[in-house]
């Protein structure tokens, strides 16, 4: 391609005398304010993962005015190691009770019927998950020191779930960051083959990544917006992949121009020119797309959609700003050995390699695009068999304490004990107890709590819960309440109930949200690429995209990592992940494509641009899919899900979509392609695909 002037603003940071000042100062104020700053303290609130105006929301509401709604519920379970307690046994188990600090001077062990374990419900006290989590721990170490021989002790419950789930999270940040660092140092080590080039970026969007972490969470706390624990996670992971994406773009055309220019502050502020048009698009596109979340009835799940807006900006403002003039600094050696020089062609195996894809598709478009398409289809069809909805023992991948007690306590004891239905009410005590217990969905129920107007009834559920049957007991339970006509407000909590709500919550959000992220995207493409035809094909292939990816996870999930069930969030976030991030490949080849095409014609310029951008793209996709599997060092199962879908979509988004699918489809169509703008008519004679072009 013949040399260009690059516009005025493209060389702002790619001056001798200014390059030095823009990459270190970003740098250093960056990492100042990272210090300075730090991360804004996260205010939790009760509702924070509830969908707002749910039931379970309005009872956590509710439980506020309780004397105690401080406290959270944990439940203490003693069993034998000879398989059944005998009388000393329970003698020395109410010994221990006796010396718990804040227990009642009458309370006692409650032995199972058939006399295998007994248990104690205790209201733990503690104002947040921290202090939860370390009242919890306190607990477990003083009943084992204290536990009679032969007697095992665990505590499950509320209380102690959340603790477990805090737990999980502890250290986390870091694991994670140390996982995603290391992976996207040896991705980049491998596709730029320099013991030194690699740091660069690697140092850029390391200080973009801890740079949004800070920034998200104050812009989160400045607007009233909730976060959870694996919000900032979840940021870390889309700042690494999408902030290195950006970075290998760049680099490649870098290189590409340095091959054809001696001064690097021409070829940088060239470069520059060429890819920030894709970038800048790229990253609209994923803000416009994430901040949809900001319609979920889901407090962190709103919270989500902000950061990821937030940690977007902040990573292509340095891709953008930062990388090119820290590249100029360094000069061609940064790419040591293999420094391009004026007049080299790159790599030919490279070239060679997308050359003959490219010719591949372009002998038979109908035939490619026809069989990539069934494909595609065959591979979805399992997901029409997958189902939603976790239970609490299906939360973790190595499951704690609260589990495994959990589900001992439910050999001895009804199942229900450990998740009761919490029903709360401003009404007479007596009045809601009776009401309550005359539910035929209720197999027995007590007063917890009561004070400040407000009353608790904890309720066993007749059914296990977790299970479709716990579901409708709570909703038979609602419905019961409901004809009972109890003065003023009335609302049911609890495990069960807020798998309900939070159920309905996801088919609501997905039917609104889905759409709209599609229709935004859409439009984004519409103003990239001034076309109808191209935007509309490229989404239709990011929705097979994701239908083919959840098909092919699903058979992951239920076939080797044993998964039955999805989260019900998992189909939503993964959907706008691989939406707004899959397209972003899609971009990077069209956009390219639209360049060439202006020279060469339709076809010979997807040909090009696939021989040109083929290597980046498909290490970028790599490298984000790769990205994204970090995810699974967190021992949760809703974010390995997540996790697995996304790294499973941008593979076949990477290799078989971008590659094969929009080139086969852009060639068949040929001018028509680009509808109703005119690209390639009266183009100069084609030559042979990529003879001129500088390959990545």
């Amino acid at each position: 391609m013949a040399p260009h002037t690059p516009p005025r603003w493209s060389t702002w940071t790619t001056r001798a005398r200014v390059a030095p000042i823009a990459a270190l100062l970003p740098l250093l104020l960056g990492a100042w304010l990272v210090v300075a700053l730090g991360t804004a303290d996260r205010t939790i609130g009760v509702t924070d993962n509830l969908p707002e105006g749910s039931g379970a929301a309005e009872a956590a509401l509710l439980a506020e005015q309780l004397p105690e709604e401080s406290s959270r519920t944990a439940i203490v379970l003693w069993t034998a190691e000879s398989g059944e307690l005998t009388g000393p046994d329970l003698q020395a188990i109410a010994g221990v009770v006796a010396e718990l600090p804040g227990t009642a001077p009458d309370a006692a062990p409650i032995p199972s019927e058939d006399g295998t374990a007994a248990l104690l419900p205790l209201e733990v006290q503690a104002e947040g998950n921290v202090e939860n989590a370390d009242a919890v721990e306190e607990l477990r170490e003083s009943l084992v020191e204290s536990a009679p021989d032969g007697i095992e002790v665990q505590v499950t419950g509320p209380a102690a779930v959340q603790a477990d789930l805090a737990k999980v999270f502890e250290g986390a940040d870091l694991t994670l960051l140390a996982t995603t660092a290391a992976v996207v140092t040896i991705l980049l080590v491998l596709t730029y083959r320099s013991p030194i080039l690699w740091v660069v970026p690697l140092l850029v969007v390391g200080v973009a990544d801890r740079l949004a972490v800070v920034l998200a969470t104050h812009v989160l706390e400045a607007t009233g917006i909730a976060w959870d624990e694996s919000t900032t996670g979840i940021l870390s992971v889309l700042v690494f992949g999408a902030g290195t994406d950006y970075a290998l773009l760049l680099i490649s055309r870098y290189r590409d121009e340095l091959r054809q220019e001696e001064s690097r502050h021409v070829a940088m502020a060239r470069a520059l020119h060429r890819t920030s048009e894709a970038v800048l698009s790229s990253s609209v596109t994923v803000v416009v797309g994430v901040l949809t979340l900001l319609l979920s009835l889901t407090p962190a799940t709103r919270g989500l959609g902000l950061a990821s807006a937030v940690g977007i900006v902040v990573a292509a403002t340095m891709v953008l700003v930062v990388l090119p003039a820290a590249l100029v600094v360094f000069g061609r050696w940064i790419f040591w050995p293999r420094v391009p020089k004026v007049g080299s062609q790159g790599t030919v195996d490279t070239a060679r390699l997308w050359r003959r894809v490219g010719r591949g598709v372009a002998a038979r478009p109908a035939t490619v695009a026809v069989a990539s398409g069934l494909l595609l289809a065959l591979v979805a069809l399992p997901a029409l068999g997958s189902k939603t909805g976790l239970g609490l023992s299906d939360q973790f991948l190595d499951e704690p304490e609260a589990i495994t007690a959990a589900e001992r306590l439910g050999e001895s004891f009804p199942s229900g004990t450990t998740e009761p239905a919490r029903v709360l009410s401003t009404a007479a005590p007596q009045e809601v107890l009776a009401a309550v217990k005359s539910s035929g969905s209720v197999a027995s129920a007590r007063i917890s709590a009561e004070g400040g107007g407000v009353v608790q009834v904890d309720a066993v559920l007749a059914a296990d819960p977790g299970t479709e049957e716990a579901q409708d007991a709570v909703l038979q339970l609602r419905d019961d309440l409901d004809s009972a006509d109890l003065p003023g407000e009335t609302h049911v909590a609890g495990s069960d109930a807020s798998r309900i709500d939070e159920r309905d919550a996801a088919n609501r959000d997905r039917v609104l949200i889905l759409p709209l992220i599609l229709g935004l995207v859409l439009l984004a493409l519409v103003g990239l690429l001034r076309s109808l035809v191209a935007p509309i094909i490229l989404v239709g292939t990011v929705v097979a995209t994701y239908a083919a990816a959840l098909g092919i996870s699903w058979i992951l999930f239920t076939q080797v990592l044993g998964f039955e069930r999805l989260d019900v969030g998992t189909p939503l976030l993964a959907f706008l992940f691989l939406v707004a991030l899959g397209v972003d490949y899609n971009i990077f080849l069209v956009t390219r494509a639209r360049e060439e095409a202006e020279t060469h014609g339709t076809e010979e310029g997807v040909l090009r641009a696939l021989a040109a951008t083929g290597g980046v793209i498909t290490s970028a996709g790599v490298l984000l899919a790769a990205v994204f599997a970090t995810l699974g060092v967190l021992p949760l199962v809703v974010l390995a899900q997540l996790g697995v879908v996304i790294c499973v979509g941008v593979l076949l988004d990477t290799l078989l979509v971008r590659t094969v699918l929009v080139p086969a489809i852009a060639v068949r169509l040929g001018e028509r392609f680009w509808w109703p703008r005119r690209v390639g008519v009266g183009a100069a004679p084609r030559t042979t695909a990529a003879d001129e072009v500088a390959v990545g």
